[in-house]
């Protein structure tokens, strides 16, 4: 047990502590929940020293010994990871896009449905969503869901982000001292229509096809607006404005981490929810061209705070502990 180092007693009167192993602690998803983890009283962080990080047998030894592991990992290595996993009791949370259309995997997206809240309670097996793709199946799904639209629709998603989001190989690019003009300018990207989340975006959603995805990252650090917007001549059950809000509002009336915005804004920036768990909802445009915006930080709703989120539930405890 030499390779092993703890943070916190394992015993917090009387009460067990949760033992935490993140696998991948470096990268940006990894950092982000383990400063998470440090705000709670009833967690026991698990890690190896840094001489031990790519031993596959000190790993294979904290896989197996912990309660919950979080996977922050590239997809290959995290179902590396799963596959050294032979504890059936370890609940595994993946951040990487390896298990998001795996029906064994339940997705980590509670709001969706009564089913999605209760299939991250009663498995040991959880696929956390992608920044991108949380943005667009939280305006899509509920369309679907109730009829409004019809599987065959022909999305468009448009999204901003901020550069945190292409981990620590852009933040040191966008953050270096001599760093290129083009950077000063917003730039689209997966231009060949195939993003890794595309994938998750049609699964999800139930999609005849996969939407048109253009993404565009920004000069700010973290924050997400994803939006889509829809003819209502093309909708299965025409709503105006008001009505389509009114539908988000009841869709979502019952999750305190999604609000659905009562009022437009002339401008819809992207970084107002930074540093929180929470997700914003705009409804806007006229009876003919609707759109829809999802607004949230893509390390918060759009990865480690889902991910803490889903441990919550998961445990059975307060699905917003140490998140805001």
């Amino acid at each position: 047990m030499g390779a092993l180092r703890f943070r916190g007693a394992c015993i917090l009167l009387g009460k067990k502590m949760v033992k935490v192993f993140i696998d991948g602690k470096e990268g940006t998803t990894g950092l982000k929940i383990f400063e998470r983890m440090a705000k709670r009283d009833d967690v026991v962080v698990e890690t190896l020293p840094e001489e031990r990080r790519k031993d596959a047998a000190a790993r294979k030894e904290c896989l197996n010994r912990a309660d919950v592991v979080f996977l922050c990992l590239p997809d290959a290595a995290a179902r590396e990871s799963v596959s050294l996993i032979e504890n059936d009791r370890v609940k595994v949370i993946d951040a990487s896009t390896a298990h998001r259309t795996d029906p064994a995997w339940a997705y980590g997206f509670p709001e969706l449905s009564k089913t999605h809240e209760g299939r991250i309670k009663n498995s040991n097996r959880i696929a956390v969503p992608g920044c991108h793709a949380s943005g667009f199946i939280s305006l899509v799904y509920p369309l679907i869901a109730g009829g409004l639209v019809g599987r065959d629709y022909p999305f468009v998603c448009h999204s901003v982000t901020g550069y945190s989001g292409g981990g620590k190989k852009m933040i040191a690019e966008y953050e270096g001292e001599s760093r290129s003009a083009e950077l000063d300018s917003p730039r689209q990207y997966g231009l060949s229509q195939n993003h890794k989340h595309l994938p998750e975006m049609q699964f999800v959603c139930g999609l005849d096809e996969k939407p048109i995805f253009n993404p565009i990252v920004s000069d700010y650090y973290s924050g997400m607006c994803v939006t889509v917007p829809i003819y209502s001549r093309l909708m299965q059950k025409k709503l105006s404005v008001n009505e389509l809000r009114q539908y988000f509002e009841e869709y979502y009336a019952s999750h305190g981490f999604i609000n659905v915005a009562k009022e437009t804004k002339a401008y819809l920036p992207a970084n107002t929810l930074v540093g929180t768990n929470q997700m914003e909802i705009y409804i806007d445009g006229n009876d003919d061209r609707i759109v829809l915006a999802s607004v949230f930080d893509n390390l918060g709703k759009g990865a480690s705070g889902a991910a803490v989120q889903c441990m919550n539930i998961m445990l059975g405890l307060d699905e917003s502990l140490s998140l805001i």
